[in-house]
């Protein structure tokens, strides 16, 4: 029979986190594939558990996820862990998960700490509608896209930051989103934990003096729907209405559909758009 990929969660900080199911399979797993083993060793230390370890991480995290399906083939149980938290968020066991199932190899998850939920937990912003974004892209053009993205988006925002980097992305965020609500979270679940709630304008303040140190969380609120359907009114008013038509027609919909939903925007009826394309 096959071997199977159990994907476990680790503490992100606090020990205790740790689950019980997630301490027998580590110790019952014929093999652990984590993501930095000298970090790892740490752990598995501490609970004494014994089960052999492999590296899996981003540098190798395809030729290694081949390695990884064989041996499960061949009915080895591969337990996948990461340095801390949830693997396969943000994170190289998304490519090992593929494989699998590429493969035929069952794939389970044992459910545990994530830092993006427990950030968003204790935020205080809105947590039934949310976008989870991870790190930006490093790639301007792309990063610049999503930020464009992000400048509509109403669901609250979550990003992940590296100290280094914070004062740059928080600038990026206010000239791009404008004056958000946000929480800095850091060092969750550890002795000095911290939830940082301001704005963006304010953040960017305080960090101009203050150095940023360890990893963050960033959950910022989401844009406000009635400003972004305003904003959206004025522009379409701003076009003529064989502009207005014409905008929709060239994202795909039909002449008919798109005098339907100018006439929407505008507050007027079908009958009008009509009217007035017939003087032109």
């Amino acid at each position: 029979m096959a071997g199977m990929l159990y994907i476990c969660a680790t503490p992100i900080g606090n020990l205790e986190d740790i689950t019980l199911r997630t301490l027998r399979v580590l110790k019952e797993a014929d093999l652990i594939a984590a993501e930095d083993t000298r970090n790892s060793i740490k752990l598995l230390n501490h609970f004494e558990i014994r089960t052999p370890m492999t590296s899996y991480h981003e540098f190798n995290k395809y030729d290694k996820a081949r390695v990884l399906v064989e041996k499960m083939a061949a009915g080895i149980n591969v337990a996948l862990i990461t340095d801390a938290g949830t693997p396969a968020i943000s994170d190289p066991g998304e490519e090992l998960v593929k494989q699998c199932h590429e493969a035929g190899i069952e794939v389970t998850s044992l459910p545990g700490p994530s830092a993006f939920v427990t950030a968003l937990t204790i935020s205080g912003r809105e947590t039934r509608r949310f976008c989870f974004e991870a790190f930006l892209p490093y790639d301007k053009k792309e990063r610049e896209a999503i930020l464009s993205e992000l400048k509509t988006e109403t669901r609250t925002i979550i990003l992940y930051e590296a100290p280094h980097k914070l004062r740059k992305t928080l600038k990026e965020l206010y000239g791009e989103l404008g004056d958000r609500r946000i929480s800095l979270c850091r060092e969750l679940t550890k002795r000095h934990e911290t939830n940082f709630r301001t704005t963006l304008s304010e953040a960017v303040q305080y960090y101009e003096t203050e150095d940023p140190r360890g990893e963050y969380v960033l959950v910022i609120e989401g844009a406000d729907r009635t400003q972004l359907r305003e904003a959206e009114m004025r522009e379409f008013l701003s076009m003529s209405v064989a502009e207005h038509v014409q905008y929709y027609m060239e994202q795909g919909m039909e002449k008919k559909e798109a005098m339907k939903k100018a006439a929407k925007d505008r507050g007027v009826g079908k009958r009008e758009i009509y009217q007035e394309l017939l003087k032109m």
